[in-house]
């Protein structure tokens, strides 16, 4: 039906799109748009980076309603998503809080628009993927050598960032933030973990086409970012990066585990023996480690722990429709479940987050989005011949289950910084399976 109206609309702007500069050249204007999004989520406001986002969607719109044969299909993991993004509205329109709530609702609906702006264009101009992937890589290598250098400026605390009472000297941690705004080292270890897979896919891709120079740097720029990543001091982007690089090796064993087993294997170990050794022998690192096992004995578990309660007791009271969206309602109505003295902006877990504000159906069919997807994509890995398609889908799924696992501990996944990565790689992804099934 909505395919339909667009065929109206189309037929009824021909001339118009035939004969006007600007519908013609809207294409490199989206281009533009998104590069801006990704260029400015390094340093800037997050309301700025919103409006330019929202810039991308209207320019969406216009090329939707204007450009002959635009179409728009809903299929697979997309369904899935649909049917959340229907139940959020009904959340909305249910919630006490309805001024915060709608606050909330709109930066959700500016996420799936470029989502969608960004899977209209990626359709068009599927070539252009690497080049996204490329610029992702290279913003996130911009924040591993500031990060890098801050460490060695060792950069003051902008707040409390770690448990020191227990802690040696030595032992307490530099944890830098790079340019990101708000300035908060969880961000950062969170920015690393969304877009890492973007580095892998560069390097990947640039082996495939022997481009061996730019594959070593796209090589050495994984690294700076893995060790920047460790200098973050981000417990939960610690836990992302060892299943990002479980799910990388098991995914390469496809292609590299019959002949080059040795080579393969050997490669594995070091990585393993040097990552054991930094733990082993750097002292600061060695007790940030460990802490994620303290428990209530480090006061930064014990928060969380405090603020998990408190959730569960507002999703127990709110599970069917939730408390509405955003973190300006989630804290009026936190208020009356906290703990005296542990006051929070969300749930600190994606999971629990998604059922209070908005309630179980919502947790569903999210939680039915994401397996759809790593499922279609687990296929696709499989039994795919097309090695370059195999390391977009690949791409996607990893910076998937990688932000999933740090969102388990943190709150960081909302920030558009993270939102918008997250959804180019699903994007990709549903290019790439929807490619497929079209085929």
């Amino acid at each position: 039906m909505f395919n339909k109206f667009l065929e109206f609309t189309q037929e009824k702007s021909k001339y118009l799109y035939e004969n006007s500069l600007f519908l013609k050249w809207i294409d490199n204007l989206i281009f533009l748009s998104i590069i801006a999004v990704f260029v400015l989520s390094t340093f800037m406001s997050s309301d700025t980076i919103g409006f330019v986002a929202l810039i991308t969607a209207f320019l969406t719109i216009i090329k939707m309603l204007t450009k002959p044969n635009t179409k728009v299909s809903c299929k697979g993991f997309e369904l899935w998503l649909l049917a959340y993004f229907m139940i959020v509205i009904i959340s909305l329109c249910g919630s006490s809080l309805l001024y915060y709530s709608f606050k909330g609702f709109t930066k959700t609906i500016t996420y799936l628009m470029f989502y969608v702006s960004l899977v209209v264009y990626f359709k068009d101009n599927k070539n252009k993927i690497p080049f996204f992937l490329g610029l992702v890589g290279l913003c996130l290598g911009s924040q591993a050598i500031i990060g890098f250098f801050q460490n060695f400026a060792q950069v003051d605390e902008i707040s409390t960032w770690q448990d020191v009472s227990n802690l040696n000297p030595e032992e307490v941690m530099t944890r830098v933030y790079g340019t990101i705004q708000p300035y908060n080292p969880n961000l950062l270890g969170g920015y690393f973990v969304v877009g890492m897979p973007a580095l892998f896919a560069m390097t990947a891709l640039n082996f495939v086409d022997k481009h061996f120079k730019h594959a070593i740097f796209w090589l050495c720029t994984t690294i700076l970012a893995s060790i920047t990543l460790f200098l973050t001091g981000c417990r939960g982007s610690y836990l992302a990066l060892f299943a990002s690089f479980v799910l990388l090796f098991l995914i390469s064993a496809k292609y590299l585990w019959k002949t080059y087993k040795k080579i393969y294997l050997s490669f594995i170990g070091g990585c393993i023996g040097l990552v054991t050794m930094a733990i082993l022998f750097v002292s600061s690192l060695r007790a940030r480690v460990f802490s994620i096992f303290a428990m209530r004995d480090d006061s930064s578990n014990s928060f969380r722990f405090n603020v998990y309660h408190s959730s569960l007791n507002m999703f127990k009271d709110n599970w069917l429709l939730g408390i509405g969206l955003g973190n300006q309602n989630f804290r009026e109505i936190y208020g009356l479940y906290m703990r005296t003295g542990f006051d929070a902006l969300s749930a600190y877990n994606i999971f629990l987050e998604t059922a209070v504000e908005s309630g179980i159906f919502a947790l569903i069919a999210f939680v039915g989005f994401l397996v759809k997807l790593l499922v279609q994509a687990y296929k696709y890995i499989i039994n795919s011949d097309n090695i370059k398609n195999v390391i977009y889908v690949s791409a996607a799924a990893i910076s998937v289950v990688g932000i999933m696992v740090h969102g388990m501990v943190d709150t960081v996944f909302f920030r558009p910084q993270i939102q918008f990565i997250f959804w180019m790689m699903i994007a990709i992804a549903s290019v790439i399976l929807n490619e497929k099934e079209e085929a």
